[in-house]
């Protein structure tokens, strides 16, 4: 800890530490605790400001394994209990690298200590969704090897599942059918993320009588416990963060209920919605690379990369109220040897096409320090990626689950907003997000995308979250009215829902003629004969691989679009609005009957 005692506040902090780590009387030990508690954000920033590196890691977690010692020896820890529940479909991979983040942050900074090997404070719920039966028999394998690590791992399996829905009655069950869907045995799997985490819930309802102070902490399967940072040699995954530290001060010194992170990495919006600005950063990847030579040293490294906040990679960005984007975003090459811009472009064409499972190869986020307990903010959106809750919020099941639509957490965090306000926050505790799985280059599973021999279709994804958008704006509005204390009469929520769903079109079938136009200016440049990757035999399977990409967006933008064709489709508004104005008006008495399961 020496080497940050530039600042006065440090060094006075290091030698009372010093002295007091002597010290063994049970208030001299507290005292120690609370000093620790004091010196972590000085330590924090100080390292930051310096530029994190290994050894400025390592340095952070022995303070916390230290603090977490001193714990022990007071002989009484009245810190929350975390319960990590990873709702999980068909993603095996995913979920091991997971659990596996979740386990190093565990040994890293050693929140809770441990009793005979197992982490005394955090426990795992696999919520698994899946269909596979081998993806359901790797799944409950992953959680013996986890559980054989020191890391109390409970599978909740489709079996498990229904076991907890026989629990209810039969007219408990009837009245949840929005909250918990129609149960049907034969087809138990892929039944949503809403529905999944609802039905966790349950559960969570059980589990809560044995864990002191739990606290439930929600993530998604491709999610990390690390963070993303650019560094002079490049992108870097860390430890740096330690969250069950920070959660337990949070709801320890404050009166929160619910608190959402975000996430680093790629975005955690569709690519429905972020083709525009994507096509701006090809365009000027393109343009770049073809002023350059294919022999020349690489000249894609960033040593300080655009930063991706404020939603810069959504092309309705001012739709959220955030700023959109001013210009397109460079390339950040991630190849790390020394090589030249030939293979740089293989090796950015071979990206491409993962964009389509939701990764986005130019508009990263990278993490950004501050003060995570000074800067703790009202909220008004959940990241249903990245929540955690005490138990008096299992009220606050996921809404309009049977519908299945995007937008789930937003629409969630409306409400909660209304009803909680300060109670209700967002710390900057992100998670590191992955889309793809490495070795395949796209997702392991995900609703609404297929993937076919000659083009990538996001018709469902585009019906989701279009309509989805609709939810969203439509309930934002009735909570101006009183919603959900006070439920509007019908005719004021269809006019609402008509013009919404009038709106969004509007803006969605701009979205598209500037995709279009960017996509004709890309296929211009590609195209150039005279373009060095158009004469190169080297680069056959990049070129390819642009002409897949151009064409999975011609026929997800184009004029044959099926996606487009859908959320433009009367039928298909009319069935949405009618499941949407039903959900809505029926959400009061599902909150009755599930405030009665709980009780």
């Amino acid at each position: 800890m020496r080497r940050y005692c530039k600042q006065q506040g440090i060094c006075e902090l290091q030698h009372r530490l010093d002295n007091l780590k002597l010290e063994r009387t049970p208030i001299e030990r507290e005292a120690l605790i609370e000093l620790y508690h004091e010196a972590i954000p000085y330590i924090e920033a100080t390292i930051w400001a310096e530029g994190i590196d290994e050894s400025s890691i390592e340095l952070y977690q022995r303070l916390f394994q230290e603090l977490e010692q001193h714990i022990v020896h007071t002989g009484h820890d009245d810190r929350h209990d975390f319960i990590v529940v990873i709702p999980v479909a068909d993603r095996p991979q995913h979920l091991v690298s997971c659990l596996q983040s979740l386990l190093h942050l565990c040994q890293k900074f050693n929140y809770g200590g441990q009793t005979n090997t197992y982490y005394s404070k955090i426990s795992v719920l696999i919520a698994d969704d899946s269909k596979d039966t081998d993806n359901i028999s790797q799944n409950q394998d992953i959680a013996k090897q986890f559980n054989q690590q020191g890391l109390t791992t409970l599978y909740f399996g489709l079996r498990e599942q229904q076991q907890q829905l026989d629990q209810l009655t039969e007219t408990d069950r009837d009245k949840l059918q929005h909250v918990l869907g129609n149960i049907d045995r034969s087809a138990f799997y892929h039944k949503g993320a809403s529905i999944m985490r609802n039905i966790s819930y349950l559960k969570l309802n059980q589990l809560k009588t044995n864990r002191h102070k739990p606290l439930f902490y929600f993530i998604d399967s491709d999610q990390e416990f690390r963070i993303k940072i650019n560094t002079d040699s490049g992108d870097q995954d860390i430890f740096a963060v330690n969250f069950f530290y920070y959660l337990d001060r949070i709801f320890s010194t404050s009166n929160t209920q619910i608190l959402t992170g975000k996430v680093v990495g790629d975005p955690p919006v569709s690519p429905a919605v972020m083709a525009g600005n994507f096509l701006d950063d090809v365009i000027g990847f393109l343009g770049r690379m073809a002023r350059l030579k294919p022999e020349q040293a690489c000249q894609f490294h960033q040593l300080h990369p655009h930063k991706a906040d404020d939603a810069s990679y959504h092309d309705m960005a001012d739709l959220f109220g955030f700023k959109p984007a001013a210009e397109s975003f460079d390339y950040n090459c991630t190849l790390s040897a020394q090589h030249d811009h030939l293979s740089c472009f293989n090796d950015f064409a071979n990206k491409l096409n993962h964009f389509f499972d939701g990764e986005h190869p130019t508009r990263k986020t990278y993490y950004e320090h501050e003060d995570v307990s000074r800067h703790v903010k009202a909220a008004r959106t959940i990241y249903t990626g990245n929540y955690i809750f005490n138990a008096e919020a299992l009220k606050y099941f996921i809404p309009f689950a049977t519908l299945k639509l995007r937008m789930a957490g937003p629409v969630l965090g409306r409400i909660i907003k209304s009803e909680l306000g300060d109670q209700f926050v967002s710390a900057n505790l992100p998670m590191l997000h992955t889309r793809t799985v490495q070795n395949l280059g796209q997702s392991e599973f995900r609703a609404g995308i297929h993937h076919a021999d000659d083009h990538i279709d996001l018709s469902g994804e585009f019906e989701r979250q279009f309509f989805g958008d609709v939810m969203l704006f439509t309930i934002e509005k009735l909570t101006e009215h009183g919603y959900p204390d006070r439920l509007p009469n019908q005719s004021f929520i269809e006019q609402t829902l008509n013009t919404i769903t009038d709106k969004l079109q509007h803006m969605y079938a701009e979205k598209r003629q500037r995709v279009l136009a960017k996509l004709a200016i890309v296929e211009n440049i590609f195209i150039e004969p005279d373009n060095w990757w158009q004469q190169s035999a080297e680069t056959m399977q990049a070129n390819e691989n642009f002409k897949r990409f151009i064409h999975n967006i011609e026929h997800n933008f184009g004029d044959q679009s099926p996606a487009f064709a859908l959320i433009n489709s009367d039928t298909q508004i009319q069935q949405h609005h009618a499941a949407i104005l039903h959900a809505i008006s029926a959400y009061t008495d599902d909150r009755t009957a599930w405030q009665r399961v709980l009780s």
